[in-house]
């Protein structure tokens, strides 16, 4: 008798809610569209593929953030991931209300609870980003603030907006999700937060790997040419840089530091070449950023000497 009138009410609740508060969805997907645009540019900017963002309260903390070892997650931006489960959001946001018939109303409450657990890992996970933002990186990035602000949002309004018949069962799977979102986050970050992750204030980690002749030769030949490559103290990716060429290369090539509070900062000189991303470098007049292959740097610098790299 129980379970009859348990499937009457979510039956009726159904009927009375198809397809399903209308306002909480739509308002949802306005918000996933946000986050989806705010994530999908940073990823699209991470690519190379989308040129400068103009982040709201100055570049330099955007760029310390997202450029950060925390700033990737499996060799990927990790602003891809928020950009999908945004994408996720907006999705389950949204069919219910294209949907017609008995599919329309068996998404409707599954949909709910989708929205709810997504949105709910969504906002611990950017808790604990906030928390690397504050105490290991010490900048602040708007495009995280307000990506934390809508994943607040959506959990919020997916408590409201959903018609949950049983709510013991939404707080105690709320507080399951998010223990594990917590749990995985702060391991994640403890993690990447390794020593050889761990610099000097305005001091770039030390170059460890060993120089090849070629590597060597390839970074005199640089220098020769007028090549510079534009860095940043805090960006991971200068040292992988550095690392490709080696401790003895590195010693020859032309680097510039363009962090404000970097040692040795030439920040006027790097806005007065329009430096967008580290490393950059500038070869022959052109400006490209991004790690390059050493093979790659020889070809675009006419090098011709060895190249055993």
């Amino acid at each position: 008798m129980t379970s009859t009138r348990l499937a009457s009410r979510l039956s009726s609740s159904r009927r009375r809610g198809d397809p399903g508060r209308r306002w909480a969805r739509l308002t949802m997907a306005v918000l996933a569209t946000i986050g989806l645009l705010d994530t999908g540019s940073i990823t699209l900017h991470r690519w190379g593929v989308l040129g400068p963002l103009v982040c709201p309260g100055g570049s330099d903390g955007c760029d310390k953030v997202l450029n950060s070892p925390w700033g990737t997650f499996l060799g990927q931006p990790l602003s891809l991931f928020g950009a999908l489960a945004y994408l996720a959001v907006l999705l389950l946001a949204l069919l219910p209300l294209l949907l017609k018939g008995e599919s329309q109303a068996e998404l409707h409450q599954r949909s709910w609870w989708g929205l709810f657990l997504i949105s709910t890992g969504m906002a611990i996970f950017s808790l604990v980003l906030i928390g690397v933002m504050v105490f290991k990186i010490k900048a602040f990035c708007a495009f995280c603030l307000l990506s934390a602000a809508l994943s607040l949002a959506l959990m919020i309004i997916s408590i409201l907006g959903g018609e949950w018949i049983e709510p013991g069962q939404l707080v105690f799977r709320g507080i399951l999700i998010g223990l594990a979102v917590l749990v995985f986050g702060i391991g994640w970050a403890t993690a990447v937060d390794r020593p050889e992750s761990v610099i000097t204030k305005g001091m770039a980690p030390i170059v460890t790997s060993p120089s090849s002749p070629a590597a060597v030769a390839l970074a005199k030949h640089l220098t020769a040419k007028g090549a510079v490559m534009y860095t940043a103290y805090w960006c991971p990716h200068c040292h992988e840089q550095k690392e490709l060429f080696g401790k003895e290369a590195t010693a020859q090539l032309k680097v510039v530091e363009c962090a404000p509070d970097g040692k040795n900062s030439q920040a006027e000189l790097c806005k007065t070449k329009q430096i967008q991303g580290f490393p950059s470098w500038e070869i022959n007049g052109t400006i490209e950023s991004g790690v390059k292959p050493l093979a790659k740097l020889a070809a675009m610098s006419d090098y011709k000497g060895p190249n055993g790299f």
